[in-house]
């Protein structure tokens, strides 16, 4: 063990508290990503008696197939309001507050190293798992508490800003998806006099296609016709130590990519999937396969990457419709559409010639413009946002890993 470390042992103690009266009913775990976040296990018939009572400033993390996923499942319970966990949790606080914050505590648990090792230390279970005995013997090391205090703080401040953002971007996508409905779903978008056209006597038609009325003049066609519909490589390129990363399904987010966790391929593979499906700014790419409709709306400038069980929509090549097919994308009605269409016994996919055929609303171009002028805008404030927040979490983890560097 280095020096100036210690066990983490010495400085925490389990707490095993059960839930034997029934009277806590709030029932939590931990993702991934290190956060509670509300059960959604069959409780039916459970015995929740046996299940541990976890309370304000108290630890829980689940040490089964930590060495697996490589990463600790851990969070602090912040609440006042006490929540239980299942038994397959460990709840732990420190033994002194004074020597060991609980805050500093988790900081450590959270740091991209400390995952490591335990994957490293998990070796021997044919699980990944890792007894509290094992955990009890990584090693933290423990500056004095007011230096505690002071890295608790710039972490919080950076915590809290990537919060913060997170909720206004949950507000900008609200309002823009409650545009998009205000006027592709109940039509009532500016009319000539900036009124609403609907409710403002705005003449509507019945469409057979859709069994409803549509405004007048506005046809229902399919998606192709707006822009070109292509999907990625369908092969399977073998990983390179240095290349290209190749995104599939599983690494879209709405404005960015999980990129640190695609592998990459040859410059020879990367030309030739790009031959089928280069990707340029103002594309929206689109899950076909396992989670079907994952949208990512390409805004950033560095695309080096290809693409596999992809849908690749060319909105890049008419940017007045870009906005208003990324929320058709999203939209309920898109989601009914491919609930109904879904191919695989075992696992969902969709064709490409299921994504060029999808029925869509095809209003007049000056419709287009005008709620590109209105999305786009709410659009760029997010994108934004989601940048901040990517670079706050850099700068989180940066955090994170000096933590092993600070001396008293």
């Amino acid at each position: 063990m280095k020096l100036n470390y210690n066990k983490l042992g010495q400085y925490i103690k389990e707490v095993n508290e059960r839930n034997s009266d029934l009277a806590i009913t709030k029932l939590i775990g931990v993702s991934m990503e290190k956060t509670f976040i509300s059960s959604v296990a069959n409780i039916v018939d459970t015995d929740m008696s046996v299940y541990k009572i976890l309370k304000k400033g108290q630890l829980a993390c689940k040490l089964m197939s930590v060495g697996r996923d490589e990463k600790l499942p851990v969070d602090l319970y912040k609440n006042d309001e006490p929540a239980i966990v299942s038994s397959a949790y460990y709840v732990f606080e420190p033994i002194d507050n004074k020597i060991l914050l609980s805050e500093y505590l988790f900081m450590w648990l959270c740091r991209p190293e400390n995952d490591r090792y335990i994957g490293f230390i998990s070796g021997g279970d044919v699980r990944g798992g890792i007894s509290w005995e094992t955990f009890c013997d990584i090693p933290i090391k423990v500056p004095h508490p007011a230096k505690q205090k002071e890295i608790v703080k710039e972490y919080n401040a950076i915590v809290k800003r990537i919060a913060f953002n997170s909720q206004f971007i949950q507000k900008l996508e609200e309002t823009a998806q409650a545009i998009y409905k205000q006027w592709f779903v109940d039509f009532e978008f500016p009319n000539e006099s900036r009124k609403p056209y609907r409710s403002n006597n705005g003449e509507m038609e019945f469409n057979e296609k859709l069994e409803r009325e549509i405004p007048k003049g506005w046809k229902v066609d399919v998606i192709s016709k707006l822009v070109t519909v292509k999907d990625g490589t369908h092969d399977s390129p073998e990983p390179t130590e240095v290349g290209h990363p190749l995104v599939t399904s599983t690494h879209l987010n709405l404005y960015d990519l999980s990129l640190n966790e695609t592998y990459n391929i040859s410059a020879e593979d990367f030309n030739q999937a790009n031959k089928r499906s280069k990707v340029d700014k103002h594309d929206i790419l689109f899950s076909m396969i396992g989670t079907i409709g994952l949208v990512n709306y390409v805004l950033y400038d560095n695309i080096n990457f290809a693409i596999k069980n992809v849908g690749l929509f060319k909105t890049s090549e008419r940017k007045e419709v870009a906005e208003y097919i990324l929320y058709f994308l999203k939209s309920d009605y898109l989601k009914l559409h491919i609930q109904s269409s879904l191919l695989g016994s075992t696992q969902n996919y969709v064709t490409l010639d299921f994504l060029r055929t999808i029925p869509i609303l095809i209003p007049s171009n000056n419709i287009f413009i005008q709620f590109e002028e209105c999305a786009g805008k709410i659009v760029n404030n997010i994108y934004l946002k989601v940048k901040e927040n990517n670079a706050l979490k850099t700068v989180k983890n940066l955090l994170l890993s000096k933590l092993a560097t600070i001396e008293n």
